[in-house]
């Protein structure tokens, strides 16, 4: 090396590393640093100084901007022709002091209670919800009101109307709580919180005839799985016609769903029909299978290895989110408040008792 340093001026660098065979980067003093020794950062000579980043913390804090968004902050002060920085800037400044979120009094998040529902008999709890027919005029819908039983999944009560409030939502509830003579104390409604559900008119309503209304969570469909998992069937069933022409062709169609559904084995209460389990026909229907199942064991035993075949009957209980220690299925899924006339035409079942 004191080679390299020892040749004449006009000898380049390069020439005299390939003469001593050296690399020519190797040959360059490099300063050595301490192992662990922190490297210095470069100063950055567009950076703010600190009397400005102080400047852009006393601004966010002031009495005039405290509750306001930065974005809002620096367009006020654009707008009155000062610029300390960027907007980027001060959100990076106030990034470093953990001052980037939000900045205004909140009020704290509503706590809803779980609903708990347990059913063990037909009108022990109603489930019902509303749900959206389109029709073949754009943008403009039919709503479908319908009233589930949760322990047989019976149809209790539906209608069709080309409005959505609470007015009709009394109209459809004093029609079936009349029409089933429901007593007080013995039945518990259960919902969720849209505009119908929480008109007063509509509460008064229930609380007339001592029903005990339940309500969802706000955004937790599973909440009222009964009503959701209906209205999946209705709109997925093979002659769903996807839009109707007026409220007349809605309900023609949706009578004859409903007339089809009531007596269709359903999957949820081990394919015996909803009319059969709200009307109590379980035995002769359970009856019925039993002796059929014992009929074929008889004639073909050798089909059964693990023993005399036993026919199902319907969950002893049905529940909405169960609690421990409940038997239960549990079931997972998938506005204004004017006045009216409430002509509406309410569809209850007939002909079946009650």
């Amino acid at each position: 090396m004191s080679a390299l340093a020892e040749r004449p001026a006009q000898v380049p660098r390069s020439r005299a590393c390939a003469a001593l065979g050296l690399s020519r980067t190797g040959t360059y003093p490099r300063e050595r640093r301490r192992r662990g020794e922190p490297r210095e950062k470069p100063v950055q000579p567009r950076a703010l100084s600190e009397q400005e980043r102080q400047q852009i913390r006393d601004l966010a804090h002031s009495a005039q901007y405290r509750d306001a968004s930065l974005p809002v902050i620096h367009a006020m002060e654009l707008n009155a022709g000062r610029v300390i920085a960027s907007l980027s800037t001060c959100y990076r400044v106030l990034r470093a002091d953990g001052e980037t979120r939000e900045r205004r009094a909140q009020r704290a998040p509503g706590q809803h209670a779980v609903p708990h529902l347990v059913a063990d008999r037909p009108h022990a709890c109603w489930s019902w919800d509303i749900s959206k027919l389109p029709t073949l005029e754009p943008r403009r819908y039919l709503n479908l009101y319908l009233i589930l039983d949760l322990y047989s999944r019976y149809v209790i009560a539906w209608m069709i109307s080309a409005k959505e409030n609470g007015a009709l939502a009394k109209h459809l509830f004093r029609q079936a709580l009349t029409h089933y003579d429901i007593a007080d104390g013995q039945l518990t409604v259960h919902q969720d919180r849209g505009a119908p559900m929480i008109a007063e008119t509509y509460r008064d309503l229930l609380s007339h005839f001592g029903v005990e209304p339940s309500y969802s969570r706000p955004r937790v469909s599973n909440d009222n799985a009964a009503s959701e998992s209906m209205f999946k069937t209705v709109k997925y069933s093979a002659g769903y016609p996807e839009r109707f022409a007026d409220l007349a062709d809605a309900r023609t169609w949706m009578t004859g769903f409903i007339d089809h559904y009531q007596v269709r084995p359903h999957e949820g209460l081990a394919f015996y029909t909803p009319s059969d389990v709200f009307h109590g026909r379980i035995e002769p229907v359970y009856d019925r299978r039993q002796a059929a199942l014992d009929a074929h064991y008889a004639a073909h035993p050798e089909r059964y290895p693990n023993g005399p075949p036993k026919a199902k009957r319907p969950p002893a209980v049905m529940a909405i989110n169960p609690q421990n220690g409940i038997t239960a299925i549990e079931y997972s899924v998938a506005t204004g408040q004017s006045e009216t006339n409430c002509d509406t035409p309410v569809s209850l079942p007939s002909g079946e008792p009650t």
